[in-house]
This record gives C-alpha cells, sequence and structure tokens, in this order.
C-alpha cells in the first residue's frame, strides 16, 4: 500500500471513529515523527494527544456557551490595588477549584462598582477550564424563572435541571426587592446545599439582606446556610466604574472591569 492510500484510509478510518482532532493531526505528527526519530508508540500518543486536546477544546467551548457569561473576564484583567481589601492571595486559591469540589459557597459583599462582578465571571472562567460546569444568570433573572416555574408546576424539575452546574454565580442579589420571589430563592439555595456551590455577589452587608427578602426569619435561615461552607470576600475601594471614565477623562488607557 502507497503512503497516499495508507493516507487516504487513516484518514477515512479517524472520520468512522470519530476523532476529528487525530484526523487533522496525524500527517503532520507522521512528518514531526520522521524529523526527531519518534517511535511507533510515540507517535501514536502524539496522535491521541491531539484527539484529546480536541476534545477538551470542544467540551470547554460548550461549557462556556452553556455559562452564559454577559462578558470575559480574567483575573489578569483585575486591577486588585484598586481594591486594597481584596487578597490576591485568597483570590488565587479560590481559582484553584477547591472550594467547588468541596460544594464550598463564595460571598462577595461590598460597594456597587468596585469589581464584583469581574471577579465572579473570572472564578467562573478558572471553574470551567478545570472542568467544572458553571452558570452566571443575575438575581432578578433567577427570580423570576423561579416564580414562572412554581406558576407551572415544574419547580422541582427546575430544581434538578441546575444541579448539573458545580458553580452557580448569582449576580447584583441586593438591587431589588426579591417580593414573592424570597422564599423560592430560599429553595433555591437550600436545594444545592452541600451538592453545589454557589457565588453570590451583593451590594448589601448580611445584616442588610432582610431589606430585599422582607422576612427576617428567612433571611437568618438563607445565611446560616449559605455561610455554613463558605468563603467571604469583602470589597472597599474606589468604584472601578468612577476609575474608568476619570481615565477617559484624562486620556489615561480605562482598566477593564
Amino acid at each position: 500500500m502507497t503512503l497516499d492510500n495508507m493516507e487516504r484510509q487513516i484518514d477515512q478510518s479517524a472520520l468512522t471513529l470519530k476523532l476529528p482532532g487525530l484526523r487533522r493531526a496525524f500527517r503532520e505528527k507522521f512528518r514531526e515523527g520522521l524529523e526527531v526519530g519518534l517511535s511507533p508508540l510515540e507517535y501514536l500518543n502524539a496522535c491521541l494527544d491531539a484527539e484529546v486536546a480536541n476534545r477538551q477544546e470542544n467540551e470547554l467551548r460548550r461549557n462556556l456557551a452553556a455559562a452564559r457569561f454577559p462578558v470575559i473576564k480574567t483575573l489578569d484583567m483585575f486591577d486588585f490595588p484598586t481594591i486594597p481589601s481584596l487578597s490576591k492571595e485568597k483570590i488565587r486559591d479560590l481559582s484553584s477549584g477547591k472550594a467547588w469540589s468541596a460544594h464550598e459557597n463564595v460571598l462577595l459583599v461590598g460597594q456597587v462598582g468596585t469589581g464584583k462582578t469581574h471577579i465572579a465571571i473570572a472564578l467562573g472562567m478558572e471553574a470551567l477550564k478545570s472542568g467544572a460546569k458553571v452558570r452566571f444568570v443575575t438575581a432578578p433573572a433567577l427570580i423570576q424563572d423561579l416564580i414562572l416555574a412554581e406558576k407551572e408546576g415544574r419547580l422541582s424539575k427546575f430544581f434538578r435541571q441546575w444541579r448539573r452546574f458545580d458553580l452557580v454565580i448569582i449576580d447584583e442579589l441586593g438591587y431589588v426587592s426579591l417580593g414573592p420571589g424570597g422564599p423560592l430563592l430560599f429553595q433555591f439555595c437550600s436545594d444545592r446545599y452541600e451538592r453545589g456551590s454557589l457565588l453570590i455577589t451583593s451590594n448589601l452587608e448580611f445584616s442588610r439582606w432582610s431589606e430585599v427578602f422582607s422576612d427576617p426569619s428567612l433571611t437568618t435561615a438563607l445565611l446560616d446556610r449559605l455561610t455554613h461552607h463558605a468563603h467571604v470576600l469583602v470589597f472597599q475601594g474606589e468604584s472601578y466604574r468612577f476609575k474608568e471614565s476619570h481615565n477617559r477623562k484624562t486620556g489615561k488607557p480605562p482598566k477593564a472591569l
């Protein structure tokens, strides 16, 4: 069998077996193997590595789409000196993913515009890279979905669907009153208790959460669940948005939020 015929056969076999990464790489790996003297097993391993890398890349792309981040943010983009109360070492530790494996929660609390959403998304991105399934949602949007699910009699199914995510990021808790959605959010958080992680951002300190839940006893019960296995980070410092506006006016390049 000629080399061309063998290449065509390998190409067809890879197509039949649904190995697109190997299919794209085997010719190049073969040429590289001839140049550096790879053994047959080393060549096979290089081709399989290409297939594994392709599958990991595709999985990350699918999980990123499922996460529904409004924008992409990374830890390297964050200006830590702007928020002196925030420990860079602590954030780096959380980015390792150990907290999500242990079903621990993270609560980011602080003033408006101090980068809580940026850090939340960046930690979500790191979780995705480690293979976790992540979903981002704002508190108002989640409340609307919960109310609709209850109205349609599918609340239990709704909870089950969200259990597939290792990490759920709930952004902007505290900006609006939850009204009848308060008890539903409590049920949602309780359903995830020790099953999956929550990352919640809020502009309100814990003592003011009853303002949005309108029920002190419910607020106490929720905080008890959320903080049982939790990392609490407080954001205090100059507003990112104010700084960006100032930089634009002075001609300085803006920092990413």
